[in-house]
């Protein structure tokens, strides 16, 4: 039978034609659902966020209060090292209006938005960082805490949390019916107010280098936030604005042009910088701790200088010999990311000139450090645990009164005393609880009272000294 015939007797059967139907409209469906669930266009207002973004750049009246307000709280959080203080001031900023602005006015050739853009912002920056000198002048508290220093320079971290920080809040701008809660979080997230608060701690201080990395953390967050603005406003497609005059139009279409790679060359060359910054110090910290090893020796310091691409590491203990190190220099020309950087050892037993002044200058002072910081807190054990014996020693003494002997001597003593009783009183601020030894006594009907008195002082002196307390309490029943 020819392969014709065969052909022929092969026929579709309807269960076929059902698996394949099944198929399509599987893949059909899912098609659906991702274009429905990723989609933003069907429910963005293009007119009311254009309208709320040009709102939102006006600053004066309460807008400018609000920001001296927040910045006065943001600086009080990052001078006691709060968190939850530096976050409250976050979210009542008004600092993202204008950068949105500029990134909206770029994308849609609107140069008037853009200029009042950058006018405001200007004034916001400027008043933002006078209103934290001001008060880091001020303050008598200056010194340098986590949350401040935290913001003295930026990270690939940084960079990332703008651009996605910025993404998240245009596409909520743009949505009908603005989703406030993801504007907190993105004010929370991108950080805008805390680094101009530094910026202000460094001025009143007189630190050059941690205003100015501050400044350039808040110049990337502002920068990358723009940028997000004018990615979206692309993709999104929002209406150019149209000038009656082609050649001003024209004009302002290159003008925004340059503008947008002004702004997105330098970011994108200053995203890979710190990038290549981030993956030198952490191939340098792996390569110090799987590498510089030697039996007897320890690494007690080490750092890494992305800018002279520098690896200085500080040893004590054993004296390594140079074919060591030599082969630790050579592991580390074959290392990844790490091949033009220079190892630099320091170690303890090495006493001659530089070397010596590294170790007694900075080592040292470290461990030094380490050990105050220690001891301090074994001798505050201490001092808690001498108090408490102390209380227990006193407690025993109360609890062990010799009564029968007391009230024998203070009868032959005191030929007026009636009766003569002894209790222990518990006391308590509710910060600390004492007790406290009681003497009560009552006096024949016949005494005077300025008789009671003068007995009573010289009967609590010799209760003291017979009982060797510091503290008693005699008084006579009413």
């Amino acid at each position: 039978m020819s392969t014709t015939e065969n052909n022929k007797d092969i026929k579709t059967t309807p269960n076929d034609n059902e698996f394949e139907n099944v198929k399509l409209n599987t893949w059909q469906s899912i098609k659906k659902f991702l274009a429905e669930l990723f989609d933003i266009r069907s429910e963005s207002d293009r007119d009311a966020t254009i309208e709320a973004v040009k709102k939102d750049i006006s600053f004066k009246g309460h807008t400018a209060w609000i920001l001296i307000f927040s910045i006065f709280v943001a600086s009080i959080g990052l001078n006691v090292s709060s968190t939850a203080v530096v976050i409250g001031a976050m979210l009542i900023s008004p600092l993202m209006g204008p950068i949105v602005g500029i990134g909206l006015s770029v994308a849609i050739n609107d140069v008037e938005t853009l200029r009042r853009s950058f006018i405001n912002l200007g004034v916001m920056v400027f008043l933002s960082v006078l209103t934290a000198f001001l008060y880091f002048k001020v303050s008598p508290l200056t010194e340098e805490t986590p949350e401040l220093i935290a913001r003295t320079y930026p990270t690939i971290l940084d960079v990332l949390i703008a651009i996605f920080g910025g993404l998240g809040l245009i596409v909520a701008k743009t949505k009908s019916g603005t989703i406030a809660s993801v504007i907190f979080g993105v004010a929370i997230a991108t950080a805008l107010m805390p680094p101009l608060c530094t910026v202000g701690y460094g001025l009143a201080i007189g630190n050059a280098s941690y205003a100015g990395g501050a400044l350039y953390l808040f110049s990337i967050n502002a920068v990358f936030i723009a940028l997000a603005t004018f990615i979206v406003s692309k993709i999104l497609q929002f209406p150019l604005v149209r000038y009656a005059n082609s050649k001003r139009r024209k004009r302002t279409a290159q003008i925004a042009t340059i503008i947008a790679i002004a702004v997105m060359v330098p970011s994108v060359w200053l995203f890979i910088k710190l990038l290549e910054q981030q993956v030198f110090e952490k191939n340098a910290k792996e390569f110090v701790k799987n590498t510089i090893k030697y039996e007897g020796c320890e690494v007690v310091k080490f750092t890494q200088d992305y800018e002279t691409k520098t690896i200085d590491v500080y040893l004590i203990g054993r004296l390594v010999p140079n074919a060591e190190i030599t082969t630790w220099n050579t592991e580390l020309r074959q290392t990844e990311q790490l091949g033009d950087a220079h190892l630099r050892i320091y170690q303890g037993a090495d006493q001659s000139g530089e070397v010596a002044e590294k170790l007694s200058n900075e080592i040292r002072t470290g461990i030094l450090e380490d050990l105050y910081v220690k001891n301090e807190q074994l001798i505050q054990d201490k001092d808690e645990q001498i108090r408490f014996l102390e209380n227990e020693v006193a407690l025993l003494k109360i609890q062990n009164v010799p009564f029968e002997e007391l009230s024998e001597e203070i009868k032959i003593n005191y030929e007026n005393i009636q009766t003569f009783s002894y209790s222990n009183k518990i006391t308590t601020d509710f910060k600390k609880t004492d007790t406290l030894p009681v003497v009560n006594i009552r006096w024949k009907n016949s005494v005077s009272s300025s008789d009671r008195k003068t007995d009573l002082k010289k009967i609590e002196a010799w209760l003291k000294f017979k009982m060797k307390l510091d503290t008693i309490q005699v008084s006579e029943y009413p």
